[in-house]
């Protein structure tokens, strides 16, 4: 039987997050809409205050730290909802015993 909990390529748990991730990442509340993170907006503000000969560096970097952050974010949603979801099928098969 496949474990669940670890991360592989080619799982059906992979499959579904991307299925899913439209709905799971939009904004699709007031609450939603309040917790956004407005990364651009503040890129822009940041940028408009940098001397001009250290822009494309400090562009270079706030897109690094954007990344790497999306990618924290999706590592971090993946490994929460693969645990709950391992955690509620170990519950339900436990009740079955």
């Amino acid at each position: 039987m496949n474990n669940f909990r670890e991360v592989n390529e080619n799982d059906i748990l992979r499959d579904w997050f991307n299925f899913r991730e439209d709905t799971i990442t939009s904004l699709t509340s007031t609450e939603d809409k309040k917790h956004f993170i407005c990364f651009e907006e503040i890129s822009e503000k940041i940028l408009r205050n940098v001397p001009k000969q250290n822009k494309k560096y400090v562009e270079k970097q706030l897109k690094q730290l954007d990344d790497n952050f999306f990618d924290y974010i999706c590592y971090w949603n993946e490994k929460y909802y693969r645990n709950g979801f391992c955690d509620g099928v170990e519950l339900i098969s436990s009740c079955l015993d």
